[in-house]
């Protein structure tokens, strides 16, 4: 889909008719002339040398009441239109109908200013063009959550604060004396609040108008914070229980094709499946942006029925479509079905049990490191995850959440995001012990751990790599030769370990006769590695003599790439975009408790 459709319109998975999209400028170009319209009208009402308007020529024919809400008016006028300006650039259908009331109330409001015509004849003209091109703004408004009315009181509260400092300042001559910046501090406190402030005006006109506009933007950002705080809210994604028993159908009959078809189980991803039900794509909306990753789950004939669902769904919403990690002939199919292109991001290292040895010269700094940890006192133990006792389980759960370097669980396209659920129990866990002198009794001596999700029958996936900081270097390495050396009493064939952003190009970049550009590409890889461990995954991962698979991007076109960047960033949690965890659970008590149920329903049926 590099370019939108320009012709016949496309029919959508729920016989609905999706509007096909002609002028792909329109939404952006409108949403830009209506931040501009509502940022003229916040200055011409904030600021008075702006506001030399017919209204004051008319002023002594109307109550002065009259002139000050409508000052007060334009600045709501003004902040409605900036807000909305976002959806339009997205097609917002929603928004749009908000923006063709909200754009005639403040033409009239523009009209009657002496100085404000030309902003009243843009805003007429934007009118006209939304009114002409109502056929561009055809989308659904995205999922939302309730947190989202803290992050919309918090920004309103900032911008309302600093608007009306601007506001009081710029008043500063018709006040009494001359007032502080404590006291304009407090003038704006108790005006949000709609009380009058310490500060008082030479005439009724301006003590008015100050007052009406400053209450109007206090009773607006408590108004729209309250509005979406009793809105009914909506999961962003939730994977419900008889969506995942279909899912874990199709991975029971064609789960060997991918190894990252078992990470489609998180139960934090929407899915869909296509027309016959032979196929299904999991996914998750972050900032408008439809995120996909590994290739299509279920039979390779029925992909394309499940990609065009995945189209139509992401033309619905204007959602920017893309795919993290497919493989190679997923990202085949992917280009010819959608007509979207690929670019490849790394390398996933798969590990042939068969073949793997710590004999021989190009293993032997691994093989010193085995034995080292080992003489040092470690022992491990690999089981399937329905052989633990609870209190292991809960040993191994408290161990790896103790370990985790940051509050928020990180993963989304390789990593599961729970441990010892019932319904994964064909999950591998490798654990390291080693008992810590003067501990305890009864405290646990887990050092270290690795978890697995099934790659099909005969193969595993790392899902978790854990240890304890103050284990000894090595310990990771330990367990994965402990895994590879046990996969065969397991029945495992093949062993899929971490994934390696941009493995080709260091490599390449470190070889001799690397050209200019190579070295400097892998040298900036080299300095992001300080934060995102992109060299030492791939050199840690190369210890063990694996077969690289080349993993891709899938995406629209190149401009898409920066946003979509970002989106996998907040998906994979190296960017947190929510509220504390105290918020998130004091906003969404219902969805915790939802979510509960749903996942003891799954196990319930895994049990049964």
């Amino acid at each position: 889909m590099n370019e939108p459709q320009t012709t016949a319109e496309r029919p959508s998975r729920k016989g609905l008719t999706l509007p096909a999209v002609s002028r792909p400028w329109v939404p952006r170009a409108a949403g830009y002339a209506t931040a501009f319209v509502g940022l003229v009208d916040i200055i011409g009402a904030a600021a008075p040398h702006f506001r030399e308007t017919r209204v004051h020529e008319i002023a002594s024919f109307l109550p002065g009441t009259v002139t000050s809400l409508a000052t007060a008016a334009a600045l709501v006028v003004g902040l409605l239109l900036i807000m909305l300006a976002h959806g339009l650039r997205r097609r917002k259908a929603r928004a749009y109908r908000a923006v063709m009331v909200v754009l005639p109330i403040g033409a009239v409001l523009q009209g009657l200013r002496w100085h404000h015509v030309g902003s009243a004849v843009i805003t007429v003209l934007v009118l006209v063009v939304l009114a002409l091109n109502r056929r561009e703004f055809y989308a659904l408004s995205d999922p939302r959550t309730r947190w989202r009315a803290l992050l919309n009181f918090v920004v309103l509260l900032v911008l309302s604060f600093g608007i009306g400092m601007v506001i009081v300042s710029s008043h500063e001559r018709t006040t009494v004396g001359s007032p502080s910046l404590r006291e304009r501090f407090w003038e704006v406190f108790w005006g949000l609040l709609g009380i009058g402030g310490p500060i008082h005006y030479t005439g009724d006109r301006t003590g008015d108008l100050v007052y009406y506009s400053l209450a109007a933007l206090g009773l607006f950002t408590a108004g729209t914070t309250l509005w979406l705080l009793l809105k009914p809210s909506r999961p962003e994604a939730v994977l419900g229980p008889k969506e995942e028993q279909d899912v874990r159908a199709l991975l029971a009959r064609h789960g060997a094709r991918d190894s990252l078809g078992y990470f489609a189980l998180r139960r934090d991803k929407n899915v869909l499946f296509s027309p016959s039900g032979k196929a299904a794509i999991a996914y998750r909306v972050v900032s408008g942006v439809m995120l996909a990753s590994g290739d299509p789950i279920g039979d390779v004939e029925a992909w394309p029925g499940a990609i065009k669902v995945f189209m139509e769904e992401a033309h619905r919403h204007a959602w920017v479509p893309a795919v993290m990690g497919c493989s190679e002939t997923g990202g085949e199919v992917w280009t010819r079905e959608a007509g979207l292109d690929a670019l490849e991001i790394g390398d996933e290292a798969v590990v042939e049990v068969a073949d793997f040895t710590l004999e021989g010269r190009a293993m032997r700094n691994v093989r010193q490191m085995v034995k080292r940890i080992e003489r040092a006192g470690y022992t491990c133990h690999v089981r399937r995850v329905d052989e633990l006792t609870p209190r292991e389980v809960e040993d191994i759960r408290h161990a790896a959440d103790a370990w985790r370097g940051t509050e928020t669980e990180r993963g989304f396209s390789m990593a599961l995001g729970r441990f010892g659920d019932p319904a994964d129990e064909g999950c591998v866990v490798v654990t390291a012990h080693k008992a810590v002198e003067g501990a305890p009794e009864g405290t646990s001596d887990i050092r270290a751990v690795l978890h697995f999700v099934p790659w099909g029958k005969d193969g595993i996936s790392l899902d978790l790599m854990r240890r304890d900081r103050d284990a000894d270097p090595g310990l990771n390495e330990l367990l994965i030769v402990k895994a590879l050396q046990a996969a065969e009493q397991l029945g495992i064939t093949r062993v899929s370990l971490n994934f390696a952003m941009f493995r080709s190009a260091l490599a390449r970049g470190e070889r001799i006769g690397a050209g200019p550009v190579l070295r400097a590409w892998r040298g900036l890889l080299v300095f992001l590695s300080r934060w995102f461990q992109i060299e030492s995954l791939y050199k840690f991962n190369a210890k063990f003599r694996p077969i690289w698979e080349p993993r891709f991007l899938v995406y629209p076109s190149t401009a898409d790439l920066p946003r979509i960047g970002l989106s996998a960033m907040q998906a994979e949690a190296f960017i947190v975009m929510e509220p504390p965890k105290f918020v998130r659970r004091w906003l969404r008590p219902r969805q915790a408790h939802g979510d509960a149920r749903e996942q003891s329903a799954v196990a319930v049926g895994a049990q049964q």
